[in-house]
């Protein structure tokens, strides 16, 4: 990350009340802050300007855009918080990743862990991992790449690249997994382009959606 040079501008707001903040987060933009004052632009610290209460729910990876969650109160950000814990929320993503995918649809069940002497790089291991399932759908196909759908099932680090990268198809421009791809793409073809919850207060439920960039 010593070439960390996070996008500017102003973050887009989707959707804002008294307990709940959802915007759309640009890739290249870490979730946190980083160790050291060179890592210190996030998304956090921009949107904590604007909305002194905000509170980290969840995160997305710095080279990922699209749609992130934060809450506005205490009570918000434990409710929310235990909606992800539960697997109550409903999150799509989109992703172009390397070759043709087949079938078309599919799921990938690989259990999850951090690969220690490459951190922060994650791995497949059967023996340590945790649960980790990812669901597919192939929106189009060509020999040189496929446009996807992905449902992640359970929310581990890297859950989205690992999985795919162990099918064979690794996204394209990932820095980590696919670096051989990345002077190809402007950025990491994956994007959170739906997320589905409940609203903390009211129960009712909240679907925020924004189009992939790519």
């Amino acid at each position: 990350m010593s070439d960390y040079t996070p996008p500017q501008g102003e973050i887009p707001v989707i959707f804002e009340d008294s307990h709940v903040l959802a915007v759309d987060k640009p890739a290249g933009l870490l979730s946190v802050p980083g160790k050291g004052a060179a890592l210190a632009d996030c998304m956090i610290a921009r949107l904590t300007r604007a909305f002194p209460t905000v509170r980290l729910v969840h995160r997305l990876d710095r080279d990922t855009s699209g749609v992130m969650v934060f809450a506005l109160s205490e009570h918000a950000q434990r409710h929310l918080g235990q909606q992800f814990e539960a697997r109550k929320t409903k999150k799509t993503y989109v992703a172009r990743v390397a070759g043709r995918l087949e079938p078309k649809t599919g799921t990938v069940d690989l259990p999850l862990t951090v690969d220690w002497p490459n951190r922060p790089r994650q791995m497949v291991c059967h023996e340590t991992g945790k649960p980790s399932v990812t669901d597919w759908k192939v929106l189009n196909a060509s020999d040189a790449e496929s446009r996807v759908r992905l449902f992640p099932l359970t929310g581990r680090s890297h859950q989205l690249r690992v999985h795919m990268l162990a099918l064979g198809h690794p996204i394209l421009g990932d820095p980590l997994y696919a670096a051989e791809t990345a002077g190809d793409h402007p950025r990491m073809m994956l994007h959170a382009e739906e997320l589905r919850l409940s609203h903390p207060e009211s129960g009712v439920g909240l679907k925020f959606r924004v189009a992939a960039p790519f």
